[in-house]
């Protein structure tokens, strides 16, 4: 059976401890670190890459959901808290399951199988590591869990960046050159000094009268290609 590597992010060192005792009867979840705020966890996670969190959200200075929005590669997410008003929000971020404090040893037994099955059943599957990569995504009250491979069409606004994917669209504080660091470049392209597409969402590419290209995307978009990147295009594509 897999080995799942877990971290246990709360502000509570007594609700750290009850989430321990209830671990320790699974010995396929093995516990790599625990931290008591979202800075120290940040580090933590990005240092040792767990497949799982357990995390609060109410925290000083910086709640759960401000992790979240602070990683480049979230892991899967159990959220533990007190505090009921936030299940909804859990659940619209994509948390594998949300337990309610005090922890009840039966609930917690059937978070635990099912974070077990989707867990072991991603590892089966032999996706590519951009297809497992996940992101929070918070536009204002909005809140998304998505897969990077999602995003279409990244364009720059000025200090902000606005993400197509799906149907939906969402404004980020990550500047575009921040964006084409950390995703996969054999799937994305920076098109232009202000657009960065998702390749496998290409319908059609077309050669202008001046020689550029321009892109048709699935989703409609019509987009030109600058004449340095068209010539990077063409060299990696073979056109």
């Amino acid at each position: 059976m897999k080995k799942i590597k877990v971290v246990i992010i709360d502000d509570e060192r007594l609700a750290r401890e009850e989430i321990k005792r209830a671990l320790q009867f699974y010995e396929d979840f093995v516990l790599i670190g625990e931290a008591e705020n979202a800075d120290d966890a940040k580090i933590l996670i990005e240092t040792e890459m767990p497949d799982l969190i357990f995390l609060d959200i109410q925290m000083p200075e910086k709640s759960g959901f401000d992790l979240l929005e602070s990683l480049d590669n979230v892991p899967a997410v159990l959220f533990i808290t007190a505090y009921d008003q936030y299940a909804i929000q859990a659940f619209e971020v994509s948390a594998l399951d949300y337990l309610m404090k005090p922890i009840r040893e039966e609930r917690f037994a059937k978070a635990i199988q099912k974070i077990r099955d989707t867990i072991n059943m991603k590892s089966s599957l032999n996706d590519s590591l951009a297809k497992d990569r996940k992101i929070f995504i918070k536009d204002g009250e909005k809140r998304f869990f998505i897969q990077l491979d999602e995003i279409y069409l990244i364009e720059s606004l000025e200090n902000y960046t606005r993400l197509f994917f799906q149907d939906k669209k969402a404004l980020q504080r990550r500047s575009l050159r921040q964006w084409e660091e950390m995703l996969d470049k054999s799937i994305f392209f920076r098109i232009n000094r202000t657009e960065i597409i998702n390749t496998q969402y290409i319908q059609e590419v077309k050669t202008t009268i001046g020689g550029r290209l321009e892109v048709k995307l699935k989703t409609g978009e019509l987009l030109e290609v600058s004449n340095r990147q068209s010539a990077r295009f063409r060299n990696q594509n073979g056109i």
